[in-house]
């Protein structure tokens, strides 16, 4: 979109598909993608069959060309592009990150029946790099971000890459008030309903014909938090999942069951705690205590890095906006709950 006050003509630059690139892959079906991208700068932007000419400001023309830039380098990588790749380009670019799209949308953690496990945001990567340089990391972050499905496919990469025995999976089975004494059935009906999501992460990674016999050998165990009190958990890759819900007395004991040759990943959401009124979180109090501590890393996801639908990242938005304008001050005093 050119500037109608000026009389001067913008400049035009040039970019060429490598001949090891379809143009189709890179413009999109019908220029799909290339018409996404014009939409999200002010320039034009032409193609003719391996040559695309893009008129507008010079700032930016070089982000579109850094944007094409990057997008043949995933091409390369034999990833074929999606209109989200496309969109989370477009973001990374803006944001001027210093990590560059190809970096963080080609790397690729797990494959299993020809479907790849990517981070697919730059603090999704920056979480998953942190998991491999540190021996404990927290995930705190709102739903949709990934934090547990990540944790998740790093935990059977190390076990598929012999860096650990097994995969220890937990959750404390406290939610919406309920306390599994209370639930009708057996102790294993009561249970599963809380660690559900993490074996359906599971069947995601591993062939399914091949969880029941994990699970007998012990090579994967999925039990609740109060399962891990009084052990030593040596040479195992252990998740603690909705971590929000550990009072600080039950995150002290899962920390210290750390092992030899172990790492620990503590996902979790501190705004959806569903402890009984009064108690504390351990997952808002750690980061107090633990924050100078070596080898541990606090990584923090946001409504921007939240990989469902987009409206799930725009309700994550909304109800932060909403709860810290109902939480000020001045909102208080008033005895408001929303905006004025």
């Amino acid at each position: 979109m050119t500037d109608d006050t000026s009389s001067a003509p913008l400049p035009t630059h040039t970019f060429t598909i490598p001949s090891s690139v379809a143009a189709v892959a890179l413009l999109g079906p019908a220029d799909e993608f290339l018409r996404l991208i014009e939409d999200s700068f002010e320039a034009r932007i032409h193609a003719r069959g391996n040559t695309i000419t893009v008129t507008g400001a010079p700032s930016e023309a070089a982000l579109v060309e850094r944007l094409l830039d990057e997008l043949v380098t995933i091409l390369r990588t034999g990833q074929n592009l999606s209109r989200e790749t496309v969109e989370r380009s477009v973001s990374m670019l803006r944001t001027e990150t210093r990590e560059k799209p190809a970096e963080v949308l080609s790397l690729n953690i797990l494959s299993n029946r020809g479907r790849t496990i990517r981070p697919k945001t730059v603090n999704q990567k920056r979480y998953v790099d942190a998991i491999d340089k540190h021996t404990i990391v927290f995930g705190i972050g709102p739903a949709g971000t990934g934090k547990t499905y990540l944790a998740m496919a790093k935990a059977v990469q190390a076990l598929q890459a012999k860096e650990v025995n097994r995969i220890i999976l937990t959750r404390p089975a406290v939610e919406a008030g309920e306390r599994l004494g209370f639930l009708p059935g057996s102790l294993s009906e009561k249970i599963d309903p809380y660690l559900r999501p993490l074996y359906d992460a599971l069947h995601d990674m591993v062939d399914p014909d091949t969880i029941p016999k994990l699970l007998a050998s012990g090579v994967v165990e999925v039990a609740p938090l109060a399962f891990m009190r009084g052990r030593s958990l040596n040479d195992a890759f252990v998740i603690l999942d909705e971590a929000q819900n550990t009072t600080p007395e039950q995150m002290k004991m899962f920390l210290t069951r750390l092992g030899f040759g172990s790492k620990m990943v503590v996902t979790g959401d501190v705004t959806q705690v569903d402890l009984p009124s009064g108690n504390k979180s351990g997952l808002r109090v750690v980061q107090d205590i633990l924050d100078d501590v070596r080898d541990i890393h606090f990584a923090n996801l946001t409504a921007s890095d939240v990989v469902r639908h987009k409206l799930v990242g725009q309700i994550v938005a909304a109800y932060g906006e909403y709860e810290e304008h109902a939480t000020r001050p001045e909102q208080v005093e008033r005895g408001g709950h929303g905006r004025p």
